[in-house]
């Protein structure tokens, strides 16, 4: 074997296995595989730089990047406001059409995370009947089209490398429109399975905020009744932390000491309530970023804080931002907030400062729930161009009128122009990290090409002529892939399958077509595991689920929905 087919097998290998073993730091891995090929001369200048901007992958860019302006405004959260209603079926059918649709267009993370706090503090519904159909939902409208979900568009990217065309807008529509209906209704029979869990205040409200009382406060001397700690509106007086040691439940007529840590447990929209008291200290509030600009996030598995508490992180020098309040999968979280281990999946309201819109490590370590800056919202003018713009740039689009990527361009100008969006938005919630994982593989499938790896496996392919051979290779293409999205992530399995699958149809001398659309679909099909999709672990700690809920339901869903992809995918794209 030449040395240059053995270096890029063996870069190609490490990839996985990295990939396999160090699952959170997908872009870390990416990046050594990128430097690695450079390094071996195994690829170009040229070609490095045509995968850094390649239209598909520029597209994909540019799609996230627009539809930030539709998340600032209301209307994702007006719709909201007319999902929940008194009937189960009602609400359930209204929350499935509604996320569907609009996960086919938009980020899907965006959706769920406008529809969480409704449906996590409704008054008819348990929120865990409802919570993980949302999820589900969501991934089931990002198969409707090219730009419903990030996997989609990076297939594409690859597949405009390899072969200068372009999927269509409505390539996946067939085959999405079947699942929709089909794993839809499997979905709602199933959804007897999800758990009754009763809401109580300290799981649907159950943000832990940390105050600190501070020498000469109006509450020293005085029991915690005296101070009307126990009459205050959605906030409860849940421990006090006192010299290392924890008193919990607190009495009535406990005295407040200096130097007390108040653990209250609520609703964190209550928490300027604690702001009448005189000496009562909340950490962000002494900052002076209180009062105005909370935001909401979840920590993501991959973030540098977890496994950490936020007492050794440098929690504000790394993000200009302090956190107010924390809560996890509705259990209590005892002690001073700076001494609590941070989780992957952790709710953390953070009050930030001046510099956080400018911190691009914000997105690689926090997923944004809710709560964004005043300042960022829009209204009036500016939301009927970002949601008209938006909608008329993708249906011109669709219907052959102008290239997605230029009308693409066009909008991200106007919603500028418009102060729609800011530059330091932009530079925030750049997704450098699609960027670099996207490219990556696209100069490995390159590396590939070029060290006559591809070649070799096509002729060894090649030798089998067997029909029944490569309907099994297309099966075991989805696994390979649907695998390596449930115990990796959704976008580096696509990323890392695709060069596979393709040597594997050119090697048959079939259509490619058939297996690009098997990895595509296959890599968003988690719905076993709660980590192996964004919007999955965002509803796995609101609905205070547990991995079994995922696997009783979800198994089903995999099942049926793999059956339907494996069915049609030759029906619509022979070989």
């Amino acid at each position: 074997m030449p040395l240059d087919a053995f270096l890029t097998l063996a870069i190609f290998a490490c990839t996985i296995l990295s990939l396999v073993v160090l699952q959170t730091k997908p872009v870390i891995i990416f990046g050594g595989s990128l430097l690695s090929l450079i390094a071996f001369g195994l690829v170009s200048k040229e070609q490095f730089l045509g995968s850094i901007s390649n239209p598909g992958l520029v597209t994909l860019i540019l799609l996230v990047i627009c539809s930030l302006g539709i998340e600032k405004t209301r209307l994702l959260r007006l719709l909201a406001a007319k999902i929940i209603v008194r009937n189960y079926r009602s609400t359930w059918f209204r929350l499935f059409g509604v996320t569907t649709f609009f996960s086919s267009i938009l980020n899907n993370t965006a959706v769920v995370a406008t529809l969480l706090s409704p449906i996590r503090n409704n008054p008819h519904h348990y929120a865990s009947k409802l919570l993980l159909p949302l999820s589900y939902a969501s991934i089931f409208g990002g198969t409707l089209t090219l730009i419903g979900t990030s996997t989609n568009l990076i297939v594409n990217s690859m597949f405009m490398e390899s072969t200068g065309e372009s999927l269509s807008f409505f390539s996946f529509t067939a085959i999405g429109m079947i699942l929709v209906v089909c794993c839809g209704t499997v979905l709602f029979f199933c959804q007897r399975f999800l758990p009754d869990i009763e809401q109580s205040k300290a799981s649907s409200e159950g943000y832990f905020i940390d105050a600190k009382v501070v020498q000469g406060s109006e509450l020293i001397g005085k029991t915690v009744e005296g101070n009307g700690l126990r009459h205050l509106e959605s906030l409860f007086l849940v421990e006090i932390v006192r010299n290392k040691h924890l008193i919990s439940p607190v009495s009535p007529s406990e005295v407040i000491q200096p130097g007390d840590r108040l653990i209250f447990c609520g609703d964190i929209n209550k928490v300027l309530q604690l702001s009448q008291f005189s000496g009562l200290e909340i950490f962000a509030e002494k900052n002076g970023s209180l009062h105005s600009n909370l935001t909401e996030v979840v920590v993501r598995q991959e973030s540098i804080i977890v496994g950490k508490t936020l007492k050794t992180t440098g929690f504000r020098a790394l993000f200009d931002a302090a956190v107010v309040a924390i809560r996890r999968d509705g259990e209590q979280v005892s002690g001073k907030l700076g001494d609590v281990e941070i989780r992957s999946g952790d709710f953390l309201v953070l009050a930030v400062g001046d510099d956080y819109k400018t911190r691009t490590n914000i997105n690689k370590n926090f997923l944004v729930v809710s709560g964004v800056e005043p300042e960022s919202r829009i209204n009036g003018w500016r939301a009927w161009l970002a949601v008209g713009g938006f909608i008329t740039t993708i249906a011109c689009a669709a219907l052959g009128v102008v290239d997605l990527l230029e009308g693409l361009v066009l909008l991200l100008g106007g919603l500028l122009f418009a102060g729609c969006l800011t530059t330091n938005e932009i530079i925030r919630r750049f997704p450098i990290d699609i960027w670099l994982i996207v490219s990556s593989a696209i100069l490995l499938s390159t590396a590939l090409v070029n060290s006559g790896v591809v070649l070799m496996l096509g002729n060894f392919f090649n030798q089998f002529n067997d029909p029944s051979y490569i309907y099994l290779s297309l099966i075991l293409v989805y696994v390979a892939t649907w695998l390596m999205t449930e115990f990796v992530t959704n976008n580096a399995a696509a990323a890392l399958m695709f060069p596979i699958s393709y040597t594997i149809a050119t090697g048959f001398g079939v259509a490619v077509l058939p297996f690009v659309m098997a990895v595509a679909f296959a890599a968003s099909g988690s719905f076993i595991s709660p980590y192996g999709y964004q919007t999955n672990l965002m509803v796995f700690n609101a609905g205070n689920y547990k991995v079994n809920d995922f696997i009783k339901v979800g198994l089903p869903v995999s099942i049926v929905y793999a059956v339907i992809v494996l069915s049609f995918v030759p029906v619509f794209f022979p070989f």
